[in-house]
């Protein structure tokens, strides 16, 4: 049963969490921390909305994460033209293989180009692969190893690449945006800038609506 909140807008309980469902229009769904967590909560979320026979037309993954320098400094916004996962294989004595050279799975959903599109020329975001992570990078050798791996690497984040799974597997379109709160590279707390990245978010998503209302899906 859903309960209504101020502001006209009512939760609707869901396996594992709880869906705000906003007067705008909009569903928001705070999956939690994690590839696992995020692929769990959007399949939830996907799976109950067609059993009610209102089936979502579009999943948008939206946070913070890191940024690769130079491309992505604190404070800028990038919209994924690739959602990859990038430690998804295994490591050997010749390096990283992804899952997909062991011979299966995927590594990358992609975003319909008109939407990354659309959404960039909107909110003036940076396009290029945001990478999904189970450990946050800490070190300029992991950087430099992801960066070589992924030469069009603009931000790492850790949910992404789970949400894209679920949207997937319902045949719904995926968008990853994300604000650029730290550098990618050593781990240093006092570098990080996580109100400026939410202040782009917000200013972000100011314009994101009507730019995804504007989207021609043909």
């Amino acid at each position: 049963m859903a309960r209504a909140l101020p502001g006209a807008a009512e939760e609707v309980p869901l396996p594992g969490g709880t869906l705000c469902r906003t007067a705008a229009g909009w569903d928001l769904l705070a999956a939690g921390v994690g590839p696992a967590l995020a692929a769990a909560g959007t399949a939830g979320a996907l799976t109950a909305a067609a059993l009610a026979g209102r089936p979502y037309g579009l999943v948008v993954s939206a946070g913070i994460g890191g940024g690769f320098p130079p491309g992505a400094p604190v404070g800028s916004l990038v919209v994924a033209d690739a959602i990859t996962v990038a430690d998804l294989g295994a490591e050997t004595a010749d390096g990283f293989l992804p899952v997909t050279e062991l011979g299966f799975g995927t590594i990358t959903h992609r975003p319909p180009e008109s939407l990354v599109r659309v959404v960039s020329e909107a909110t003036g975001a940076r396009t290029g692969t945001i990478l999904t992570v189970s450990t946050v990078t800490g070190t300029a050798g992991r950087a430099a190893a992801l960066s070589a791996r992924h030469p069009g690497a603009l931000a790492e984040a850790m949910e992404g690449f789970g949400v894209a799974e679920a949207a997937a597997a319902h045949g719904v379109p995926v968008l990853e945006v994300r604000a650029v709160s730290n550098p990618v590279g050593p781990r240093d707390r006092s570098a990080w800038r996580i109100a400026d990245a939410l202040a782009a978010l917000t200013e972000g998503f100011g314009k994101l609506a009507p730019a995804l209302e504007s989207w021609n899906r043909t």
